[in-house]
């Protein structure tokens, strides 16, 4: 069971996250981001960035592939990948803010506690790559270290010193917490996630060509059946299902800036087949294109990709 939603860990983390938060979800510490949203606004797709993200009000809903993550207050959800997907903040009591705190993820860092820790204590995970997305209720340490973070932000005196120090005590908390084995393998140069993740990357940045699955094995220096098994295992999707999330992501982008050009935007995120596109486009996000587009176009635009 999740921490009890009034304990005063959770009522001062709320308190500091409705302070501060900005319409840009930054903040003055780097690499922290405030979400204060207040009105459950559609599912919208997003790419989650390597980041924690904990749930002090309301809740948040993803989609991966097939899988559904839903994590609320007193929960964390753990993204290792840049992974594409689809969320929606939700609010538990009408009229109260949904509010999260998030924390980008840096490989160096893991890393560096790691070497701290020793290499007995690396704790490999057997049996291929971990989750690409985990979630978990957090623990009253990892609570601690986030509102001693967020404290900062009052006190811009004590921040250049101490920040560092909190953001490595929320890493040391995760990486020996429930979910350690995720954060683990982001530190790991070798491990079976940092090989799906060099194909990830491939795969975004040439996202429109067509490419056999064997190739991006081997670029990702796993056998094609361990590649298949690591990939399916960290993105909850085939490597051609991913590289469709990403061109239909991308689509929707392009059209919320040419929304006349339906077939153009379809052929540059790499559909030869209109009528394919199109019938894709709409099994992702309920709408044909050129109605989406029209949507987006009279839509105002939000910081929803912030935090997953």
């Amino acid at each position: 069971m999740h921490l009890d939603e009034r304990s005063p860990r959770l009522e001062e983390l709320r308190t500091l996250l409705a302070r501060h938060a900005r319409p840009d979800w930054t903040t003055a510490v780097d690499g922290v981001l405030v979400s204060k949203v207040d009105r459950p606004d559609p599912p919208a797709p997003s790419m989650t960035g390597t980041v924690l993200a904990v749930i002090a009000q309301g809740a948040k809903r993803l989609a991966l592939g097939e899988k559904v993550f839903e994590y609320r207050a007193g929960q964390y959800l753990v993204a290792s990948v840049d992974l594409p997907v689809t969320g929606q903040f939700l609010q538990d009591v009408p009229g109260q803010p949904a509010l999260g705190f998030g924390l980008t993820l840096e490989p160096s860092a893991v890393a560096e506690l790691m070497r701290q820790d020793g290499p007995g204590d690396a704790r490999r995970t057997p049996g291929g790559a971990p989750p690409g997305i985990v979630v978990s209720d957090a623990p009253d340490a990892l609570l601690d270290a986030v509102v001693r973070l967020l404290r900062l932000l009052d006190e811009p005196r004590d921040r250049a010193v101490l920040a560092p120090l909190f953001k490595r005590e929320i890493l040391w908390r995760l990486i020996t917490g429930e979910q350690g084995a995720t954060v683990r393998a982001l530190g790991l140069a070798d491990s079976g996630l940092s090989h799906i993740s060099r194909a990830v990357r491939w795969i975004r940045e040439h996202y429109a060509q067509p490419f056999r699955v064997e190739d991006v094995a081997r670029l990702s220096g796993m056998s094609v059946s361990a590649f298949h098994r690591n990939f399916q295992a960290v993105t909850a999707m085939s490597p051609i299902q991913f590289q469709k999330q990403i061109r239909l992501q991308e689509a929707r982008l392009l059209l919320a800036t040419h929304p006349g050009d339906v077939t153009g935007v379809g052929h540059r995120v790499g559909y030869d087949n209109p009528s394919q596109f199109s019938r894709e486009y709409r099994r992702q996000f309920g709408a044909p294109p050129s109605q989406d587009a029209a949507r987006l176009r009279h839509a105002a635009r939000t910081p929803a990709a912030a935090l997953p």
